[in-house]
């Protein structure tokens, strides 16, 4: 049972304001792992504080000195990679080969891109016009971050924070502190400068609200909900703050008969279900050319039935439990909902797979013969639940698939080239990806419409923690 009733502000692990406290507990077995204890908005004025007063002297700092700290702060986080797995594992049911391999490696493969986006920034230039151009760091920096992606969305939004020069206050996900505060000793044992990066514990309604309304932070970062994404937003509209969003996805994924389906099927299949389905990015609509529907509705049930569910403490490539009993029965609410709406259950369905009955375990699931204006082909389920749509024509394809208040990503399988780039230009959607690839570190990720606004990773992260100022030049 670990107890983590201290936060990290002001280069200190220092007792909280706030008294209230909530249970920490593993997915796989419903057990308890920990108690947290949740700030206030006096932490929350404290860390600010902080903030803003390491802001004096750490935009000034050079860039080969933040490069340094960065370089520093990579050595370590590969160091701890592992104890930043094992804490996924226990506290959101990430698989381990899973949790190591992908969700703790992200904090190191984040730093890398960042790092060498910082390497070839020019942080003063003069314009054509002759004047100067300067890019400076924006300010104490508001983040907040979800469950199912913890270290990702971490180092997304610290990372390119301390690369600028700008300070920060994190609130991460209450279910997921176990992860945050090993990031925090990371950061630590990196030499950063007291306040620089501060960590309140809490829930949106008291902590992420006190953020994104502080006169004193200049800028938040919000991954979430679309909902909540709204609630941030309107809280920080009196300051006339930056903010920037990664919220919800429905995002289509567009099979032509052209495609090699057997490879093509399979792999979105483990895609879509890739995190237990918990991804805003996930491939969950499946759009598919009625010439090859019949055939792929065969793949699809294949695949998912093959798909194992299993312990997330054991190695493996299986998917492990949702991370709660919320989300859990949110999943289960919209497998009965397709149920009632009269699409068909290829495969998977209502309850837990047999003998996985005490965690939050979903049965991996594909729905046939589903149309665009159910809810499950358009509410975000944050599952292992596949619908799968047919289609005539290219135009309606990419009709049903923009017919959708997201954007975030968009798949496209197909043998041609021609229609790959056609069809990719037409996607109203920030991320697509073509017969299985997958952006690399240092792209930018983000959506359009109700999916969110700004860019993270590489230079266009970086960006989105600065300011533009220009000056004229010395005259005589």
């Amino acid at each position: 049972m670990q107890t983590l009733d201290t936060f990290y502000i002001d280069g200190e692990w220092v007792a909280p304001t706030g008294t209230a406290t909530m249970p920490i507990k593993n997915p796989a077995n419903n057990t308890q792992i920990g108690i947290l204890t949740l700030g206030n908005t006096v932490d929350v004025d404290r860390a600010v504080a902080a903030a803003k007063t390491a802001f004096e002297t750490f935009s000034r700092t050079t860039k080969a000195e933040r490069l340094a700290l960065l370089r520093k702060l990579l050595e370590i986080t590969k160091r701890r990679q592992g104890d930043l797995a094992r804490a996924m594992t226990a506290e959101m049911g990430a698989p381990a080969t899973m949790a190591h391999d992908v969700q703790a490696e992200s904090g190191v493969g984040h730093l890398v891109s960042f790092i060498e986006a910082l390497e070839e920034m020019v942080e003063e230039e003069e314009l054509p016009n002759g004047d100067i151009l300067t890019r400076e760091p924006i300010g104490v920096v508001g983040m907040i971050t979800p469950w199912n992606w913890p270290i990702n969305q971490i180092a997304l939004k610290v990372i390119p924070a301390l690369a600028t020069g700008a300070t920060c206050v994190l609130k991460p996900s209450e279910h997921t502190p176990l992860s945050a505060n090993i990031y925090a000793e990371i950061v630590h044992e990196a030499g950063y400068p007291a306040g620089v990066f501060n960590l309140v514990h809490g829930d949106g309604p008291t902590v992420g609200a006190a953020i994104s309304s502080h006169p004193d932070v200049a800028m938040v970062s919000f991954t979430g909900s679309t909902r909540a994404g709204v609630e941030v937003s309107r809280a920080a509209a009196p300051g006339i703050k930056r903010v920037t969003l990664e919220l919800g996805g429905k995002s289509p994924n567009l099979v032509f008969a052209d495609c090699d389906l057997e490879k093509r099927i399979a792999e979105s299949v483990a895609e879509c279900f890739d995190n237990t389905g918990q991804s805003c990015n996930a491939p969950t609509r499946m759009l598919v050319e009625r010439s090859c529907y019949d055939r792929a509705l065969e793949l699809a049930k294949a695949a998912a039935q093959a798909q194992k569910v299993d312990d997330p403490a054991k190695p493996g490539d299986h998917i492990g439990p949702l991370f709660d009993e919320i989300q859990y029965d949110r999943v289960q609410t919209m497998i009965q909902k397709g149920i009632d709406e009269g699409a068909t259950l290829l495969a998977g369905g209502l309850g837990k797979p047999d003998g996985l009955e005490d965690g939050w375990y979903v049965r991996p699931t594909v729905f046939s013969d589903v149309n665009n204006n159910m809810a499950i082909a358009r509410e975000e389920i944050f599952g292992p639940v596949l619908v799968m749509i047919p289609f005539d024509t290219e135009d309606e394809a990419i009709a049903i698939a923009n017919d959708t208040e997201y954007g975030l990503a968009a798949f496209v399988q197909t043998g041609s080239a021609d229609r790959a780039d056609r069809v990719a230009r037409r996607l109203r959607a920030g991320v697509i990806a073509v017969n299985g690839g997958a952006t690399d570190y240092g792209s930018p990720f983000g959506g359009y419409k109700k999916s969110g606004n700004g860019r993270e990773g590489g230079v266009f992260g970086l960006e989105d923690y600065q300011e533009i100022k220009v000056r004229t030049p010395f005259v005589v």
